[in-house]
């Protein structure tokens, strides 16, 4: 059983305006709306993503664990909602206590993290590369407590911090290699929230992948959205403005492109709003959806040809579990296609639509990913 942490007396806290402070106790009970639990099958299930399952005991009912949302908040249908389901699957299987705290603007990062502080966690999982800044310095004060930074890719943590980060590139690339095989216009697309590495990284796997089929089989598909050598491309600027969205990839389809990735949480939502409505209209558009599987994850599979996952449930859950057992560790946990911490959703309703000769390629070219015989080269991906 991992060490119970202290009162919230003996905790530091970072400090804050007495008027934001006295908001962080109402976070705690008065968070926005958490999701739902998904069915789908990279949610929690599984403790592939960083091992063999750990073995808990029985009793585990004065353990806490609390989770912190990006400004997406529980139920974007992307990365919190699939680290909430971890700590769900946590709390029934191992019978743990949990708290969560939703922040729906970067300034309740610390009022919402300091709350995790007043409520006795023994972890405190942060969900989102914009976390990690916020973070840190919290953890430096409060050794007593773990910490865990899903998405959150800077170094010098201390050792009561572990990240869960990805090599998203991989994933990225065979959707890519995808959306090139099935594209009836020669024309693809991606587009970011916010431009920071764990979202840059999945356009430049696409684009990558978009490029490697292209020289295999002689075409010039085009990728909207993203130039692999400029490292430029298109983001809206957050992770909330569906709208911008929407009208984002409106414009890509006015361009010709007939498959979009949106690497922007919700604001992905507002693409699957402009397919609908271009395909009510005659066009034939599908989405790639990301960190999740989207099929499950929305309401909107009909559009969706499959989604780049990434398994954050499942790490949650086992780092949970190895806290619990006293097996906790500072060094980073990094997904990868082969250790099924990443990997491209089924197609769905799209199953019979991929040709059978392209879903063996992608088999293929997932097993020299994972031999190290093509190499994906993102300069966003993380060191395994």
């Amino acid at each position: 059983m991992g060490t119970a942490t202290p009162s919230a007396e003996g905790r530091r806290r970072l400090l804050l305006p007495a008027a934001v402070l006295g908001a962080s106790a109402l976070l705690l009970t008065a968070c926005g709306q958490a999701p739902e639990a998904s069915n789908s099958s990279e949610s929690a299930g599984s403790a592939s993503a960083t091992g063999a399952a750990a073995e808990v005991g029985s009793d585990n009912s004065d353990y806490t664990g609390c989770i912190v949302s990006d400004e997406g908040g529980f139920d974007d249908r992307s990365f919190n909602q699939s680290s909430y389901e971890g700590l769900k699957a946590a709390e029934e299987e191992f019978g743990i206590e949990i708290r969560e705290a939703e922040s729906n603007s970067v300034g309740e990062y610390v009022p919402n993290l300091n709350a995790m502080l007043d409520a006795d966690c023994n972890l405190v999982v942060a969900v989102g590369f914009q976390l990690g800044d916020t973070m840190k310095p919290i953890a430096e004060e409060n050794a007593e407590t773990k910490f865990v930074g899903v998405d959150v890719t800077a170094p010098g943590f201390p050792e009561n911090v572990r990240n869960i980060i990805y090599d998203t590139a991989q994933g990225a690339f065979l959707a890519g290699y995808l959306a090139a095989g099935m594209t009836e216009t020669g024309t693809v697309a991606t587009y970011g929230g916010m431009e920071i590495p764990t979202v840059s990284i999945f356009m430049d796997g696409f684009a990558r992948g978009v490029e490697h089929y292209n020289e295999v089989k002689g075409e010039d598909v085009r990728v909207l959205g993203w130039d692999t050598e400029n490292r430029t491309g298109s983001f809206i600027g957050d992770f909330s403005n569906q709208n911008a969205g929407k009208t984002n990839t409106a414009n890509f389809i006015n361009e010709g492109a007939d498959i979009i990735m949106p690497v922007a949480g919700p604001v992905g939502l507002g693409t699957i709003d402009a397919v609908k409505e271009a395909n009510g209209g005659g066009k034939d558009v599908k989405v790639i959806w990301v960190d999740s599987d989207g099929y499950e994850t929305t309401q909107d599979g009909e559009v969706i040809l499959t989604s780049v996952m990434k398994r954050m449930g499942d790490a949650v859950k086992q780092v949970i579990a190895e806290d619990i057992n006293d097996e906790f560790t500072s060094e980073a946990y990094v997904g990868t296609l082969e250790n099924d911490g990443v990997a491209l959703a089924p197609f769905h309703d799209f199953e019979d639509a991929v040709p059978q000769e392209l879903k063996d390629e992608l088999e293929a070219l997932e097993e020299d990913i994972v031999s190290g015989e093509i190499e994906v080269g993102s300069e966003d991906s993380p060191e395994a």
